[in-house]
């Protein structure tokens, strides 16, 4: 399994693997305003994850979601905080976000 140091590094190599698009998230789904599209939790599939640790505080750490979606023709990332900062989702997006971890 690829493993990056950085969430910047994770990025670009998953780019250059494809996922091109950037997909923010909404309480109930994930979102690209470039294709103004939403893809609820059936409508999409976690290929792979990492996870990134803050350098001086724990608090301060993130997920890089590799994410596809079949039906859409889509790949792209996605960027999460965990811990504290994390934003607050409906439990089924929640589920299928967690279920790699």
């Amino acid at each position: 399994m690829e493993n990056y140091s950085t969430l910047t590094e994770g990025i670009t190599a998953l780019r250059e693997q494809g996922y091109t698009e950037d997909f923010n998230l909404k309480s109930d789904c994930i979102t690209s305003v470039m294709n103004n599209l939403e893809l609820y939790p059936d409508d999409f599939h976690i290929d792979k994850y990492f996870r990134f640790e803050g350098n001086t505080d724990p608090d301060d750490s993130s997920i890089l979601y590799a994410i596809a979606s079949s039906d859409q023709q889509i790949k792209g990332v996605l960027v999460n905080s965990y811990g504290m900062y994390s934003d607050p989702v409906a439990d089924e997006l929640l589920k299928k976000l967690n279920a790699h971890l």
